[in-house]
């Protein structure tokens, strides 16, 4: 079922009252900004909300159509962009994946921005908090869309920390003494997969950012804000090259774990080779008086104790000379 929220801000003052039916006034009104958020849109109120604000047809169809992309397009009479803001969920078993990803389109007017969500549902109050601790009602819709991509950003740093933090474990794993925990491989293939989810949100934040902040700088509004978007860019590049480098250490730690397990492989055939080599020393000596021929000492008490002897000393020979070369 459709949701639609909005805010409204006259001349820098927020206003308690909003009425969707009335967005074409406000804007028409050059002394307010609004902001209309809709959840889970109808197409046919979609289109009759695109249609009233002039909203291009096709950036219309990719803000609801299935597996698009993080992009940002300029058109003539706004900026369209589409983010996927990212939340941690506890996994039901060792392959479920962590990450939950949110898919958020937005429509960039001079006085207003309209958002839309779909399924599955992000709290986007917080996005309404920043703007105001930004006192973002002076600066215009580009405070609005700050906002926005701020708290995005701050969730895919939040994601990243949660990935790392998970490879640091794994990595505890592989060394410790008694051996990784059963499980190791699917919680290294799951970790794979989301970050091969994250990277793709992730990476093409830097065009959308990019696009947003040279529209702004060309339209030359509110340029008070030029040091908030290049702070949101250099995050944005840290998060990117932070998520390049634990896709090399899950892969390092893959890679780890296959070489220690052919280490340990090894380490068990060295221990199991020598027990089977001291082993047979007294199964070879005692073979020979288990036969129906006649030795020397057979049946005698010295015979008992030379062959007991060299079983013996051949045992303690083996065991030391293994235990020199760490096989024991």
């Amino acid at each position: 079922m459709t949701d639609i929220r909005g805010r409204l801000w006259r001349q820098g003052e927020p206003q308690d009252r909003f009425e969707f039916s009335a967005l074409s006034d406000y804007l028409a009104d050059e002394d307010i900004l609004v902001w209309v958020d809709v959840y889970a849109p109808d197409h046919d109120d979609l289109a009759k909300l695109a249609e009233e604000l002039g909203l291009n047809s096709w950036a219309v169809e990719d803000a609801v159509a299935e597996s698009e992309r993080t992009k940002a397009n300029v058109y003539p009479s706004h900026t369209f962009f589409t983010v996927y803001a990212v939340s941690r969920a506890e996994p039901d078993d060792d392959s479920a994946s962590t990450l939950q990803t949110h898919r958020i389109s937005g429509f960039v007017l001079p006085r207003a921005m309209v958002t839309i969500r779909l399924p599955p549902e992000i709290d986007i109050d917080a996005v309404s908090l920043r703007f105001d601790e930004l006192g973002g009602q002076q600066h215009g819709v580009g405070a609005l869309v700050h906002g926005l991509l701020d708290v995005v950003v701050d969730g895919h740093f939040a994601a990243v920390q949660a990935l790392d933090d998970g490879i640091e474990s794994l990595e505890d794993e592989l060394f410790d003494e008694e051996g990784p925990r059963r499980g190791l491989q699917q919680r290294t293939f799951r970790l794979r997969k989301d970050l091969v989810e994250l990277r793709r949100v992730v990476l093409p934040m830097r065009e959308v950012v990019n696009s947003i902040q040279h529209r702004r700088i060309d339209a030359k509004t509110s340029p008070e804000l030029d040091p908030l978007y290049a702070d949101l860019y250099d995050h944005v590049l840290r998060a990117s090259e932070w998520t390049e480098s634990l896709r090399d250490m899950v892969t390092t730690v893959f890679e780890t774990n296959l070489s220690l397990q052919d280490a340990r492989l090894n380490a068990v055939m060295k221990k199991l080779t020598s027990w089977a080599a001291i082993i047979a020393v007294p199964t070879a000596i005692t073979g020979f008086y288990g036969q129906n021929v006649q030795y020397p000492g057979i049946e005698t008490v010295q015979g008992f104790v030379v062959s007991s002897a060299i079983i013996v000393v051949l045992v303690c020979v083996l065991y030391v000379m293994f235990k020199r070369r760490d096989w024991l």
